[in-house]
C-alpha cells in the first residue's frame, strides 16, 4: 500500500553525516543513505533485535510480544522489520510497554508493506519510534530488498533475537550479518517436533545464547 508522505518530513542522513549512526560505520555494505521517519535518536539507543518467521506459531507470538515489551520496560528499543508475524508482535510489544522500536524497510517510507500494517506503522511513529530505510520515496517492495535490508537490522542492534526459525528461514540471514558484525546471537528454546522451532534450536547447538528470560541478555 502506497501512501502519501511529505518530503519535508523525512530525515535523510548521509554517511558522512555526524548523525549517522556509529554501530553502522563498520558493517559490510554500510547503507549509503538512510531515510528516516520519525525519532532518529532512537538509532543511536541500545537495543536488541528481534526476528523470527512470518507464520509464526501461537507459542512464537507469544514470546515476541512478551520479549519486546520486557526489554521495553527495561529501556532497551526494539527493532526488527514490519513484516508479518514475530516482527510484528515484537514491535507491539514495545509500543505497549512505552518503549521505542524502529522499523527498517524493505521499500521507500511511503509504501506500508504489508498493507494491514498500516496502523502500526503509525503506532511505531506516534510511540517515539523510528521507521528507516535505505531506499528512497517511491521504491516498491521487491524481493530481494528484504535480504539486504537485514544487515542493517543487525547492524543498529546491540545484539539479535531469534524467537522461531525454520530450516531454511530468511531469518538466518540476519543472524549471519549479526556474526559478521560481532554481535551476540540469541535464541529461544522450541519444541524439537516444530518446524518453526527447527532454526532456533539448531543455532543453540551452534553456541547462541539460550534465552528463557530477560536477565540472559547480555546489553
Amino acid at each position: 500500500m502506497q501512501i502519501k508522505i511529505e518530503e519535508s518530513k523525512v530525515k535523510i542522513i548521509r554517511q558522512t553525516d555526524e548523525k549517522y549512526p556509529t554501530k553502522l560505520q563498520n558493517i559490510y555494505a554500510k547503507p549509503q543513505i538512510l531515510y528516516v521517519l520519525g525519532n532518529e535518536k532512537v538509532l543511536h539507543e541500545t537495543a536488541i533485535a528481534i526476528v523470527g518467521c512470518r507464520d509464526c506459531s501461537e507459542y512464537g507470538a507469544k514470546n515476541a510480544y512478551q520479549f519486546g515489551y520486557a526489554l521495553a520496560k527495561k529501556g532497551i528499543g526494539i527493532i526488527s522489520g514490519m513484516a508479518k508475524g514475530i516482527d510484528s508482535y515484537a514491535h507491539k510489544g514495545a509500543i505497549d510497554a512505552k518503549g521505542k522500536t524502529i522499523a527498517v524497510l524493505g521499500c521507500g517510507l511511503d509504501f506500508v508493506y504489508p498493507s494491514e500494517n498500516w496502523n502500526l506503522y503509525r503506532e511505531i511513529l506516534k510511540s517515539g519510534g523510528a521507521i528507516v530505510t535505505e531506499y528512497p520515496l517511491g521504491t516498491r517492495p521487491a524481493k530481494h530488498h528484504f535480504p539486504a535490508r537485514n544487515r542493517i537490522i543487525s547492524g543498529l542492534s546491540d545484539g539479535v533475537l531469534v524467537v522461531e526459525a525454520k530450516k531454511r528461514s530468511g531469518t538466518l540471514i540476519t543472524v549471519e550479518h549479526a556474526l559478521d558484525q560481532g554481535k551476540n546471537v540469541y535464541a529461544i528454546p522450541g519444541n524439537i517436533t516444530s518446524q518453526n522451532s527447527y532454526g532456533t534450536n539448531e543455532l543453540i547447538k551452534e553456541g547462541a545464547i539460550p534465552v528463557t528470560n530477560i536477565d540472559d541478555f547480555e546489553v
